[in-house]
């Protein structure tokens, strides 16, 4: 849609400089943390590998998503960005429970670290996720992706403090144990927005109801719409992030408006609930329901009862 390019070129533009920069200091805190041996900045590089992919997954997802469907890809390539949003989440929280461990053996076998070089280095981090959250600010209220992304930053920022403070603690007062405690901190914080990518990831991938929506909020409201007489067989789910699919059986009052119908249906599941693309059947009142779920018997389901 051309109308909305202007709108949404601004805060692209911005996602692509927060990109730039999460991702040439993901690979400084690398260096940085093998440098210094501290496993807090090894953390805080985890922690902003999150922001770096979840920023790239939005960007992927949003080039993707141009790609026409195919006859065999009929939805074409949406869930493109689920998929990397489950391996980026399985990568991360393995990444997280080996620094658990290391942690751990460092409390045990403390470990020389360098907190003069660790602390200059953790600031750095600081200060970028400073910039991105600065960048993207504007654009959080508005957006939900953005949104997402911006509260990632937030979080980062959290993880940058606890590596400055644990690198002057060690730097200032020779504290080796601040370094390992610091990396605890931040793979907990890593831990729990990993989780959340895959359970939301793993949820879409099952067809779950979007959390956004409630099943029977939306089947009173269609039972609501004059000339209905039930709605049957209803099912609702995620495309892609924000994209929203409906199918159902709707049974029609005698004398009831096809068309009329139909049409009220459409406006009050885009305007209301957000969900655009719906499959409705209608069938007349006196329709028997029960066949239109033989199909479900027949794989061992129990029937529906409505």
């Amino acid at each position: 849609m051309k109308h909305t390019h202007s709108h949404s070129h601004s805060p692209v533009k911005k996602l692509w400089w927060v990109f730039a920069l999460s991702l040439t200091y993901m690979v400084a805190e690398i260096i940085g943390g093998l440098l210094s041996e501290s496993l807090a900045l090894l953390a805080d590089a985890g922690h902003m590998a999150i922001d770096t992919a979840g920023i790239g997954l939005g960007l992927f997802a949003a080039w993707i998503a141009t790609k026409p469907p195919s006859s065999k890809k009929t939805f074409g390539y949406y869930r493109a960005e689920i998929l990397a949003a489950l391996i980026n989440g399985a990568f991360l929280i393995s990444a997280s429970v080996w620094i658990l461990f290391q942690a751990w053996d460092r409390f045990t076998n403390p470990h020389e670290v360098k907190g003069a070089l660790m602390s200059w280095i953790a600031l750095g981090g600081l200060l970028v996720n400073l910039i991105g959250a600065k960048l993207l600010h504007a654009h959080s209220h508005d957006n939900l992706n953005l949104r997402g992304v911006w509260l990632h930053l937030i979080s980062d920022l959290l993880g940058s403090v606890s590596a400055v403070g644990a690198g002057l603690l060690v730097w200032k007062f020779g504290w080796q144990w601040a370094d390992p405690l610091s990396s605890i901190f931040i793979s907990l914080l890593i831990l729990v927005g990993a989780w959340k990518l895959v359970s939301e990831a793993v949820h879409v991938l099952l067809d779950g109801v979007p959390h956004e929506l409630e099943t029977t909020d939306i089947k009173a409201a269609m039972n609501e719409v004059s000339g209905v007489s039930g709605v049957f067989d209803l099912h609702i789910w995620t495309i892609a992030s924000g994209v929203y699919a409906l199918s159902a059986h709707v049974a029609l009052k005698d004398g009831a408006s096809h068309t009329g119908v139909l049409s009220a249906l459409g406006a009050l599941l885009k305007e209301r609930f957000s969900i655009t693309h719906t499959t409705i059947q209608l069938e007349p009142e006196d329709y028997h329901h029960e066949e239109a779920h033989s199909d479900h018997c027949e794989l061992g389901q129990p029937p529906h009862h409505h």
